[in-house]
């Protein structure tokens, strides 16, 4: 029996925890499109699947509705695979672990995958029922959303006939979003050169962040676990010799990063004073971060006599040259819109390969060629670090459209539904929309959804009546959509 059988409405959420128990991890797309086209096979519906495993589903119009403008329903298949380091679970083969606490559903130990398993739950409850009105659909699914818009940025749509999208990947009840910022992965890596060292190995952790969305959380001010990394390398090669092994922090470049493990070798004469800097360090960042990440700590532990393969002290100049200069976090706000930030870039991966020194950046921007600067920054930094930068994933921002019948018709039908209008906003973070506007003249977009918190982190939860909310206006939108 199902965790969420008695949850309303019943179809979602039969639907959502389905998605939950198959793997589903950005780059790893083929199990949950076999389930839609599984799907769409057994309700007999018009379906198409790209090599990626982009998936779209199609419905013709309830009766009355056959004359009726063609509507889009859109949402991604993949989630970004966080967990906690004492859960255990592969998440290529696992099944999420789903809980109810209250009015929220979460996973044990893990993300949810909320973001954006609801609007395919949505979608595919829609597809699955004979007693709801609606005109033609058109359910798009894409893949590899959070890792660059892939999905969105390859699909073919020339067999969609519609002009207008509802985008389900919104996460705060009463906002309609109708605009986005555009974005690219950027990966800096450092040639490094290593030397055999001799000494006490010792493990340093910092951990305890909140960490959070790159694009809706970056203006919380929240720790980034691979920068006070950079900051701590700095203050302990002042005092003493560093030998680094390895570094490796944070999952995906759109999240910001919880914590970093940094393990070095030191002499044995050194180890008093490195505890001594760590307290050092782990007062001054308890106070900085009281506020934003109240339970960061920095651990260490002592791991013995050891021979290994080390970062060269030139290596380690530059590695921590680059950490201390390397921009993060917030770089402008929007000068047009209140609150809203126009430019910024997460340092969501750091980690040391045979190559050298990655670190993979999130860079977004809702104004293209401040994007443009940013990764210039990046550019020649690595330059004169003799390193290089690699662009991938790069997605367009979504422009407001000053005339949207169908963002009147989400105002309508809210205001009608909840006694209030909506917030119209647009959004920091990166949304398909607009590599859908680029494929489709003319398109009408909008985006909402229902609350979720923690998105992109082991604290994600999926308010249980928001998503009922969320159905009846979704299901009211497309009624009026004749």
């Amino acid at each position: 029996m199902g965790v969420l059988n008695d949850l309303k409405p019943q179809i979602v959420f039969k639907y959502f925890e389905e998605l939950c128990s198959i793997p589903h991890g950005s780059g790893h797309m083929e199990l949950i499109g076999d389930y839609c086209v599984a799907f769409a096979k057994e309700h007999n519906l018009e379906h198409y699947r790209d090599n990626l495993s982009n998936v779209i589903i199609v419905k013709e119009a309830s009766k009355g509705y056959e004359n009726s403008p063609a509507v889009i329903i859109q949402g991604h298949l993949d989630m970004v695979c966080e967990k906690t380091a004492e859960r255990d679970i592969d998440f290529l083969k696992d099944s999420l672990e789903l809980g109810i606490d209250g009015d929220q559903i979460y996973a044990n130990g893990t993300t949810l995958g909320g973001d954006n398993g609801i609007a395919v739950a949505m979608a595919l409850a829609i597809l699955a029922s004979d007693d709801i009105e609606h005109p033609r659909l058109e359910a798009v699914f894409t893949v590899d959303e959070e890792t660059g818009l892939y999905g969105a940025e390859a699909i073919d749509v020339s067999m969609l006939t519609a002009k207008k999208l509802i985008n389900l990947d919104s996460e705060e009840e009463g906002i309609i979003t109708v605009s986005c910022a555009g974005g690219v992965t950027a990966e800096c890596i450092l040639p490094i050169e290593r030397e055999k060292v001799e000494g006490t190995q010792v493990k340093i952790l910092i951990t305890g962040l909140i960490g959070g969305h790159s694009g809706m959380e970056i203006d919380k001010e929240r720790g980034n676990s691979n920068m006070l990394m950079g900051r701590l390398l700095y203050s302990l090669n002042k005092e003493l010799t560093l030998n680094i092994v390895n570094i490796a922090g944070g999952q995906a470049d759109n999240a910001i990063p919880r914590e970093t493990v940094l393990n070095i070798v030191v002499a044995d004469k050194d180890l008093s004073k490195l505890e001594t800097l760590i307290k050092e360090y782990q007062s001054i960042i308890s106070n900085e971060y009281k506020t934003s990440d109240p339970k960061v700590v920095v651990k260490v532990e002592n791991l013995g006599k050891a021979k290994a393969e080390a970062l060269n002290k030139e290596s380690v100049k530059k590695t921590i040259l680059m950490l201390l200069n390397i921009p993060n976090g917030i770089q402008s706000m929007s000068a047009d819109i209140k609150g809203l930030v126009e430019t910024s870039l997460n340092m969501g991966v750091l980690k040391v390969l045979e190559d050298g020194v990655h670190a993979i950046f999130s860079v977004r921007s809702s104004v293209e060629t401040a994007k443009a600067a940013v990764c210039d920054k990046l550019t020649a930094l690595m330059e004169f670090l003799s390193g290089k930068v690699q662009f991938a994933g790069a997605y367009p921002g979504w422009e407001f459209m000053k005339d949207s019948e169908l963002r009147e018709t989400v105002i309508r039908v809210y205001e009608k539904q909840y006694g209030k209008k909506p917030a119209i906003e647009a959004i920091h973070a990166g949304l398909e929309c607009g590599f859908f506007s680029e494929k489709i003249n003319g398109l009408d977009c909008v985006s909402f959804g229902p609350n979720m918190t923690g998105v992109h982190t082991v604290e994600e939860r999926l308010s249980i009546s928001s998503v009922e909310r969320t159905w009846k206006l979704l299901l009211e939108i497309l009624k009026e959509s004749k």
